[in-house]
């Protein structure tokens, strides 16, 4: 089985990002909440952001920046999409965009007594690579959201490949066989904290961090990472209130700019 193979039949199996996120993406549930609590402000929801808008911001910025495009409808497409609030200029600003990734099945076939590999004569099968995906959005929005002081992007990440610890599965037969998180065949993590500088996983990192060095500031722009770290599946609580404190977080960052609206002037 080749790895494209192998990857269709993980997403088939999990019921690709449904598994994690389901029919309706849960970020539709955090706007309708946020809509009520913060009834004077005007919230929308989209599925995608088109590479023509991620240049015209860039531009905006410097008249260097966003000049390349090569398919006129290219556009990036986070599972979850975008919220995002009308500010007192009438300028829509994102508050919160969501992305699930399901990589690694390796407790499921355990459990069920299933052999992998060529010669379907192993516990453990060797990590894909289709979490990297994920970086090419994270960067697209980072570029989006290079003139905010914040970066409301967080990704949940579930199944055998996330382990932030050793987990043990007995197969049907009575065998334990021990997954170890700092395997480099199995875990990949390290694949995706280059999108968060290396800081803290399952940490709120929406608000910009500033760092000054020499003469220099820098403004680094981090994805929120989240995984259970032993294999657990997301419950759609939990994955409410995560989004919720990003979108908040996002709020209170741009309060300035909601300013009018929020008090009625």
């Amino acid at each position: 089985m080749t790895q494209t193979e192998r990857l269709t039949t993980q997403h088939k199996a999990s019921h690709g990002v449904d598994g994690i996120f389901g029919a309706d993406a849960k970020t539709q549930s955090v706007m309708n909440y946020i809509q009520g609590k913060y009834s004077r402000l005007l919230f929308r929801h989209r599925t995608f952001i088109t590479k023509a808008e991620i240049n015209e911001a860039l531009q905006k910025i410097d008249r260097d920046l966003g000049q390349t495009l090569f398919v006129s409808d290219a556009s990036i497409q986070p599972d979850g999409g975008i919220i995002e609030v009308k500010d007192d200029n009438d300028n829509w600003r994102v508050i919160l965009v969501s992305e699930a990734k399901y990589q690694g099945k390796d407790i499921e076939n355990i459990q069920q007594g299933i052999l992998v590999g060529k010669n379907n004569n192993q516990d453990l099968m060797v990590a894909g690579n289709a979490i990297e995906r994920a970086h090419k959005n994270i960067s697209e929005i980072a570029n989006y959201m290079l003139s905010e002081s914040h970066f409301p992007y967080v990704l949940f990440l579930e199944g055998s490949n996330f382990l932030t610890q050793d987990i043990i599965i007995k197969r049907p037969d009575g065998r334990a066989v021990t997954l170890k998180y700092t395997s480099g065949a199995l875990n990949r993590l390290d694949r995706l904290t280059s999108a968060n500088y290396g800081m803290p996983i399952n940490t709120n990192l929406c608000r910009n961090k500033f760092i000054n060095h020499r003469d220099k500031i820098i403004m680094l722009q981090a994805a929120s990472i989240y995984t259970h770290g032993n294999g657990d599946r997301w419950q759609e609580q939990e994955m409410f209130n995560i989004m919720l404190e990003i979108a908040e977080t996002s709020i209170k960052i741009l309060a300035s700019d909601l300013f009018n609206q929020l008090t009625g002037k």
